[in-house]
C-alpha cells in the first residue's frame, strides 16, 4: 500500500512538472507518520502545565502549513498519512476530521479546517 500511495503521488507530481493541465493533475507533498509511535501530546499538541502555552503536534503542525500555503496561492495535494494499526484513542480525536466537516478539533479549543486539497489516509 505504501508502494503504491508513494507510486502515486510520484506521478501526479511528474505530470505537474511535465506541463499536464488537467484539474486532478497537481504536485502531491506527502507526509507519513505512525501514530502509536507517539503521544497524543506529539500527535495533536499539548498544554504545558507549568507555562499553560500550547504547542502544537505533528498533525496540527501539517494542516496549519497546508492551510497557510493553500492561503498563499498553493494548490498542491497535501496526503497525510497515518501508517500503522488505528487505535481507538488517537482515531477518536479524528472524528470531526473523517466526516463531512474535514475540521480537526485540537485540545486547546481550536478548529481548523482541513483545506480540499488536504485528504488522510490510513493504512
Amino acid at each position: 500500500k505504501t508502494t503504491c500511495a508513494t507510486t502515486l503521488a510520484r506521478t501526479f507530481t511528474k505530470m505537474h512538472e511535465d506541463g499536464l493541465t488537467e484539474s486532478f493533475v497537481e504536485k502531491v507533498d506527502r507526509f507519513t507518520l505512525n501514530p502509536k509511535s507517539i503521544t497524543m501530546g506529539e500527535l495533536y499538541g499539548e498544554f504545558n502545565l507549568m507555562t499553560l502555552e500550547w504547542t502544537d503536534g505533528i498533525i496540527s503542525t501539517i494542516v496549519r502549513e497546508a492551510c497557510n500555503s493553500v492561503a498563499e496561492g498553493d494548490m498542491a495535494k497535501k496526503w497525510v498519512c497515518c501508517d500503522g494499526p488505528v487505535d481507538a484513542i488517537w482515531i477518536e480525536s479524528m472524528n470531526t476530521v473523517l466526516d463531512d466537516n474535514k475540521t480537526l478539533c485540537l485540545n486547546n479549543g481550536e478548529r481548523i479546517k482541513l483545506p480540499a486539497t488536504m485528504s488522510m489516509q490510513f493504512e
